[in-house]
C-alpha cells in the first residue's frame, strides 16, 4: 500500500529542497563566522599590516566561494555533485594555506611547525557547516575530505625535511629532559598524532552521518504514515463527515457515546417525488449530487457536521461531535445561507426549493451499528422535533421553522413567530418561529 501512496520522486524533491535550504543557511552562518574571524585576525595584527592584508584576502576568497555556491543552489546550474565540489574547494583552500603559509614570516622553521597551531578545529567547522544540508553523504564527504586535506597538508609540509622526529623517538617512558628535547624540537612532526586527528574527524563525520540517516529514515516513515492517514481520512470522509473520520482514525475506530446540548438542522428538498417521476434515475442523482455538494459546503462553513443523508434530506448537527458554543446561531445562519443559495441557483439544471427544521436541545450522539459496520448518528426528542418542523413547513407555507429553544439562544437575530403548537411526539406545546426577511 505504501508504494502506491508515496511517490519516491516526491520524497526526493522534499529532501532536496530541505538540503538546499540547509545549505543556504549554512553559507549564511559561514559568512558571519568569516566576518567575525576576519575582525579578530585583522585587529590582532594591526602592527603587521602585510599579514592583516593577507588574512583579509584569504577570507575574501572564502567569502566569494560561499557567495558563488549560494547563487548556484537551486539554479539551472545546480547539480547533485555541486555541493560536494564546494566542500572540497573549502577543504582544499584551507589545506593549501596550512601546507604553504609559514606560521611566522622571517623565521627559519620547517613548515611542519604550523601543525602545532590550532588550525585543525577549522576542519570541524567545515564539517559542522555540512550538517545543515541534512545529507549524510555530504557530511561523510566533508569528514573524509577534511581528513585527506589535513594529512595531505601534513605530508606535503614534511616531504622535504631531512630530519624528522616521531613519538617513537621520545619512547614509551621518557624522562623530562628527553621528552622536552624531542617534543619541542622544530623537527618533531608526530605523524601518529596527525593520523589520529584525521581518524577522529572521519569518526565524528560517520557518527553524524548515521544519526542524520536515522533522522531521514524516521522522517520518511512519518511522511509515509501521514500520507496514508490523509488518504484514509479522504476516502473515509467521502462516506462520513471528514471531522468524524479523522476522530475515528485517531480513536482507533470508536467514538464514545455522549449526551450533550446540540442544535439539529434537518433540510429536505420540496417536490422531490415529482423530480423522480420526470427526470429519471441519472437526472435525479445529478440533481442530488449538486444539491448535496452545495449544502455540505454551506453547513461546513458554519461549523456544522452532516451525519446523515436520508434520501433527499440532510441531518446536520452543531456542537457535536465538535464543540461550538455558538451552535444555535451557526445553525440559523447556515439555514439562511442555504435558502439564499437555493433560491439563486440551479442544480443540474433544476430549480428547487428547500425546507428546513431547526431545534436545540439534549441529544445522544455516538457510533452505532452491527455486523462489522458502524455509523455516527444522533438520537433524541431534539432530532425528532427538527425533523417534524421541517415537514410542518408545508402546513404553514414557510421554508424554515425554528424551535423556541433555538431562538432564545440567538438574541441578536430577528425572527417571526409563527405559532404555538403541539409537535407530534412532543410533551408540551412549542412556540415555533421562522426567519425574518432581514
Amino acid at each position: 500500500m505504501t508504494a502506491a501512496l508515496v511517490d519516491p520522486l516526491t520524497l526526493g524533491t522534499v529532501f532536496q529542497r530541505q538540503e538546499q535550504e540547509g545549505l543556504r543557511l549554512a553559507i549564511k552562518g559561514r559568512g558571519i563566522a568569516l566576518l567575525l574571524l576576519g575582525v579578530w585576525l585583522i585587529s590582532t595584527r594591526a602592527d603587521a599590516p602585510e599579514h592583516a592584508l593577507n588574512y583579509a584576502l584569504v577570507l575574501c576568497v572564502f567569502g566569494a566561494l560561499g557567495l558563488l555556491h549560494y547563487r548556484v543552489i537551486g539554479s539551472p546550474l545546480d547539480r547533485p555533485w555541486v555541493k560536494y565540489l564546494f566542500v572540497l574547494l573549502d577543504i582544499a583552500l584551507l589545506s593549501g594555506l596550512i601546507a604553504t603559509q609559514p606560521l611566522y614570516a622571517g623565521l627559519d622553521l620547517p613548515q611542519a611547525i604550523i601543525f602545532r597551531a590550532p588550525f585543525f578545529p577549522f576542519y570541524f567547522v567545515a564539517l559542522g557547516a555540512s550538517t545543515f544540508s541534512f545529507s549524510p553523504g555530504l557530511v561523510l564527504w566533508a569528514g573524509i575530505s577534511g581528513a585527506a586535506g589535513w594529512l595531505g597538508a601534513f605530508f606535503y609540509s614534511i616531504h622535504d625535511m631531512s630530519v624528522t622526529y616521531e613519538w617513537s623517538d621520545i619512547g614509551r617512558y621518557p624522562d623530562t629532559a628527553h621528552f622536552v628535547r624531542y617534543f619541542f624540537d622544530p623537527h618533531f612532526v608526530g605523524t601518529a598524532a596527525r593520523i589520529q586527528e584525521s581518524l577522529a574527524l572521519v569518526l565524528v563525520a560517520l557518527l553524524i552521518a548515521i544519526v542524520m540517516w536515522r533522522a531521514r529514515t524516521t522522517l520518511r516513515r512519518q511522511i509515509h504514515g501521514e500520507q496514508e492517514r490523509q488518504l484514509i481520512t479522504t476516502i473515509f470522509g467521502q462516506y462520513v463527515p471528514p471531522v468524524i473520520a479523522a476522530q475515528l482514525i485517531s480513536d482507533q475506530g470508536s467514538l464514545e457515546p455522549m449526551e450533550a446540548e446540540a442544535t439539529i438542522l434537518f433540510a429536505d428538498m420540496a417536490n422531490f417525488t415529482h423530480l423522480t417521476e420526470t427526470l429519471g434515475a441519472k437526472g435525479v442523482v445529478d440533481v442530488l449530487n449538486s444539491y448535496f455538494d452545495t449544502l455540505t459546503r454551506i453547513i461546513s462553513e458554519h461549523n456544522g457536521i452532516i451525519t446523515q443523508f436520508q434520501g433527499d434530506a440532510i441531518l446536520a448537527t452543531f456542537n457535536v461531535p465538535v464543540e461550538d458554543r455558538q451552535h444555535a446561531r451557526r445553525a440559523v445562519e447556515a439555514a439562511r445561507a442555504i435558502l439564499t443559495t437555493v433560491a439563486s441557483q440551479h442544480f443540474a439544471g433544476q430549480h428547487i426549493k428547500a425546507r428546513i427544521g431547526i431545534c436545540t436541545g439534549q441529544v445522544i450522539a455516538g457510533s452505532i451499528g452491527g455486523g462489522g459496520r458502524q455509523n455516527y448518528t444522533v438520537h433524541g426528542p431534539t432530532v425528532n422535533t427538527a425533523a417534524r418542523l421541517e415537514g410542518m413547513n408545508k402546513d404553514y407555507q414557510t421554508q424554515v421553522l425554528i424551535a423556541e429553544t433555538t431562538v432564545v439562544r440567538c438574541p441578536d437575530t430577528h425572527f417571526i413567530e409563527v405559532d404555538t403548537t403541539q409537535v407530534r411526539g412532543g410533551k408540551a406545546p412549542l412556540r415555533i418561529f421562522t426567519l425574518s426577511k432581514t
